[in-house]
């Protein structure tokens, strides 16, 4: 199965808002079996596609795995979101420290709303509509806002974004230099 790169904060697509999926044919289905393992290799728990230079309105999410089970790929209950959008969320936010696959060895707290109603499509183009609160509220929000060109740094406090600054810019002008290198979009062959 494929690994597709993950682009790193800076890269341009990071920023760009991902386009409505018309329907599913054989290429988006190997564009989410292609996220998946590149999610699950990375030891992630959410990817977007503009993660991997892809501006679909499409990320996958797994928080039930167990990285310690001896047969680790038997704990994975992959989750994907086609086209989603939140109905209804909480009036209750709360804390919690992120990350993300993108902006590597940085993590800070973002406040979400607790639980959400959210509407999508699953990996058959079909449409449902499920609650979520707790790990999996936060990673939906958290992929949703990829879909939409936002990212966690974006959601914390100043103070603590002007701390980041130092290592946002380093990892800003890395991305940018490799991005001029190689062209608007990493070649994507799923």
């Amino acid at each position: 199965m494929a690994r597709l790169k993950i682009i790193n904060y800076g890269h341009p697509l990071l920023r760009e808002k991902a386009l409505d999926i018309k329907k599913v044919g054989s290429r988006e289905r190997a564009l989410i079996a292609a996220m998946a393992e590149t999610m699950y290799a990375a030891r992630g728990i959410g990817l977007a596609a503009n993660q991997v230079g892809v501006l679909e309105r499409i990320f996958v999410v797994d928080v039930d795995q167990d990285r310690d089970a001896p047969n680790e790929t038997l704990s994975r209950r992959l989750r994907v979101f086609i086209n989603p959008e939140i109905i209804e969320e909480s009036h209750e936010d709360e804390p919690f420290t992120e990350g993300c696959l993108s902006i590597p060895g940085i993590e800070g707290e973002v406040y979400r709303p607790k639980a959400i109603r959210i509407a999508a499509r699953d990996e058959n183009f079909e449409p449902f509509v499920a609650d979520a609160d707790q790990l999996l509220a936060r990673v939906i929000q958290h992929e949703l806002d990829h879909l939409n060109g936002v990212l966690f740094v974006d959601r914390l406090p100043a103070l603590r974004r002007r701390l980041l600054a130092g290592k946002l810019g380093r990892m800003r002008r890395e991305s940018l230099a490799e991005f001029e290198a190689l062209g608007p979009v990493y070649p994507i062959e799923v």
